[in-house]
């Protein structure tokens, strides 16, 4: 019997200008996959190049994390973008980090949507295949990093894109297998004992204790950690070091 291997991934470069969010320097240490913000939630040239050159350095995965057009609100809240334009944009993303990856000697690996696009991609046909589109027009079948039985990965797989499967220990679910929203409490898991719990859990069983109390099954190459979150460095460092005592290699889906 195989040892079970999981990927740790964590939303990187969300800054703006004189504005940091998260500790880069410190999860890139930990993480083996950074999805790097590429200007439309967060970001700026500065910071995703600086993000690049840091992972091409450590051998950690650079991902695309593509966003609605939404810099005030941290690419959260909810936006009516028509399929071509949403494709267009998300190719731009892409592009833009691709130029920055290939300074650093490196090249994306992967794209991951982020906040209300990766949420509504889930379950949205449309806004899915728009997603998918934008990939396909950046010229490069990259592997979709996203919910399992998404609509996102189905989008993915019928236009012959690799998936890959993610879960978030800090995240409540529903007992369909979907994140709770934001917008709602108990949405966060902030208790970080939790988290590390939920985290081996996932990776050795993949199951989930949903908000209601019930299991749910979620298979998961990948596992989220949010990047910022307060602590965000130390509890990642916590959650891999746990994830190995218990058996559990970390590395890279890519």
């Amino acid at each position: 019997m195989t040892d079970p291997v999981i990927d740790l991934n964590a939303d990187l470069g969300e800054g703006f200008g004189r504005w940091s969010l998260t500790d880069d320097d410190s999860l890139l240490s930990v993480v083996t996959s950074a999805n790097v913000a590429c200007g439309f939630h967060a970001g700026d040239p500065s910071t995703m190049r600086r993000v690049c050159a840091m992972a091409a350095e450590r051998g950690v995965g650079i991902g695309a994390q593509v966003s609605y057009r939404d810099l005030a609100g941290f690419g959260r809240r909810p936006m009516e973008v028509p399929r071509e334009e949403l494709a267009d944009e998300v190719a731009y993303q892409i592009g833009a980090l691709e130029a920055f990856a290939r300074a650093a000697g490196a090249r994306v690996s992967y794209v991951k949507p982020h906040g209300a696009l990766y949420n509504r991609a889930a379950v949205d046909e449309e806004q899915a295949a728009a997603v998918v589109d934008g990939i396909r027009f950046a010229g490069a079948d990259l592997p979709v990093l996203g919910l399992p039985g998404s609509r996102l990965h189905a989008a993915a797989e019928k236009a012959g894109l690799p998936v890959v499967s993610e879960a978030f220990a800090d995240r409540a679910y529903t007992a369909d297998g979907t994140l709770v929203s934001r917008r709602l409490p108990g949405a966060v898991v902030s208790d970080p004992a939790e988290v590390i719990r939920r985290s081996v859990r996932l990776a050795l069983e993949g199951v989930v204790t949903a908000l209601d109390g019930e299991h749910v099954g979620v298979r998961a190459r990948s596992l989220c950690l949010h990047g910022d979150t307060p602590g965000a460095a130390e509890l990642a460092r916590a959650v891999r070091t746990e994830l190995e005592a218990a058996g559990v290699r970390v590395e890279a889906f890519v």
